[in-house]
């Protein structure tokens, strides 16, 4: 009994941090709401234990207290978040011609037209202002030459601007300023002349993860053409951006955008083919097994925080399937959620990636065993029920997210994914080592990357014939956010029918 009371008072703890979190992404509490909230604890404490006498309402008043208590953690946490100070001199020369000095704090990206480089800026001047120490972080667009890496010290020339929402085709709007601020990026500088000064000025472990990852995306692009290479690119490490907007929008259409996304999705499925194909060995090496492949994709990926999230999703889907144990396991992924909001709040309402991640795990967990059930027609051949029953339940999980944030729905994408997910373990595991062979030499690592083109292909073909249908898609404008409740709820309710 004391541990079910246990239990219900954690889950509320929870609700009331969530809770906090969410609407202060909306609203703006301030520290004052802390206080209060503080206050208002402490005279239900008071109340509960000097006045109160009926038992029933004293129990209702401590769930009242739980939540209350979660939700001023919540509510201080995001304003913690919050609460940077911009730097005056910068927000003064916003709209003005300046040169600044920064530090380039994460793996460049390459778009079609461009690089994009996140910089610490650390020294400003203008034709107004002369050389000024500041402190602020800016997204900025470069040339794709000269080349510049992690950790690169570089001189950036060009308008200061703020990021402004996106308006969409379909008219939709694009929080693009809270998708950047939930990084710290409150700056812009679009088309920027940048001289590279020094190297080494970042973190040294994360220099050489990227560097490895760099060499192992190099490895890959030596013996895989386009657009091979890019997807593969895109499935191992999740660099989708150097992908073409052609393939992109096909992805999108078919329903396969997730499978060039880090998630631990895909992760998971690898992990467990290393598990599989480890089985006859006793459990524990198998599990390791399954850990240090993950570790190494994470590694392969430069151990940015979007793998470090799906890693820790892959090992959480791990461990509910060895120990079959899905409401504890249900905790530690509840636990792990709630860690990486601590870290950064803002992920939970701008971060579609932790939110599409978080899903699919729920999906994999606690339904795909309910839907595996009710597909007895189905062979389980070559997993093709378990792989039917993942599938669905991932879609069925993230499709309301994605027709709110995208406004995207795919007819298609049930049967794409069918006959797609199937060979990603195998792309996955021969791509990964077609680019390890490759720092043994070009030469060694052929034979798989003929392998992995083949089958790099044949998801390429996959895709554009679904995309190419009729009817395969739909634009769905101003999808509200009350349906996307009202789904959530349908969908709850469904699944515990199901369940019975």
């Amino acid at each position: 009994m004391g541990g079910q009371i246990d239990n219900k008072k954690f889950n509320i703890f929870v609700a009331g941090f969530i809770s906090a979190i969410f609407i202060g992404s909306f609203l703006k509490f301030g520290f004052s709401c802390f206080l209060l909230l503080l206050l208002i604890g402490f005279c239900i404490v008071i109340y509960q234990k000097f006045f109160l006498i009926d038992v029933k309402m004293k129990s209702l008043l401590v769930v009242l207290l739980v939540f209350v208590f979660g939700f001023s953690l919540g509510v201080l946490r995001y304003e913690i978040k919050n609460s940077s100070v911009l730097d005056s001199n910068l927000e003064s020369l916003v709209g003005e011609k300046v040169s600044v000095k920064g530090v380039v704090i994460d793996e460049p990206q390459k778009k079609e037209n461009f690089n994009e480089l996140v910089v610490d800026f650390i020294d400003v001047s203008s034709s107004i202002v002369s050389s000024t120490k500041v402190f602020g972080t800016g997204l900025v667009q470069t040339d794709f030459y000269p080349e510049f890496k992690y950790g690169d010290l570089i001189e950036i020339k060009g308008k200061l601007e703020k990021p402004e929402n996106i308006e969409k085709v379909d008219g939709r709007e694009f929080d693009y300023v809270s998708y950047l601020g939930k990084d710290g990026i409150e700056y812009k500088i679009n088309f920027a002349k940048a001289i590279f000064i020094s190297g080494g000025h970042g973190n040294f472990l994360k220099a050489k993860l990227f560097d490895i990852k760099n060499a192992f995306t190099n490895n890959i692009e030596k013996v895989i053409s386009e657009p091979q290479a890019s997807l593969l690119g895109g499935i191992l490490l999740g660099a989708k951006s150097s992908m073409s907007t052609e393939v992109k929008n096909s992805f999108q259409i078919s329903g396969l955008s997730h499978i060039v996304a880090l998630s631990g999705y895909n992760i998971t499925i690898v992990a467990e083919s290393i598990m599989n194909t480890l089985s006859f060995l006793p459990r524990a090496f198998a599990f390791s097994g399954g850990i240090l492949g993950i570790l190494a994709f994470v590694i392969m990926s430069g151990a940015s925080s979007t793998a470090v999230r799906a890693a820790i999703m892959s090992l959480v889907v791990i461990l509910a399937n060895i120990t079959h144990r899905n409401y504890k396991i249900g905790r530690a992924l509840v636990v792990a959620g709630m860690l990486m909001i601590i870290y950064n709040p803002k992920i939970l309402v701008f971060d579609i990636s932790f939110q599409l991640s978080f899903l699919a795990t729920v999906a994999i967990i606690f339904v795909s065993p309910i839907l595996e059930n009710r597909l007895g027609f189905i062979t389980e051949k070559f997993k093709l029920r378990e792989t039917i029953a993942g599938t669905l339940a991932a879609q069925i999980l993230v499709l309301p997210l994605i027709l709110y944030k995208i406004g995207m729905l795919s007819f298609v994408a049930l049967p794409a994914n069918v006959l797609v997910v199937a060979v990603i373990p195998l792309i996955m595991f021969v791509g990964f080592f077609t680019g390890v062979l490759g720092f043994m030499g070009v030469i060694i690592s052929l034979p798989l990357a003929w392998i992995s083109w083949f089958l790099l292909t044949y998801i390429l073909m996959v895709s554009d014939f679904f995309a190419s249908l009729p009817f395969s898609s739909a634009s769905i404008p101003g999808f509200p956010v009350f349906i996307l409740i009202l789904l959530y709820t349908l969908i709850f309710f469904f699944l515990k029918y199901l369940k019975k």
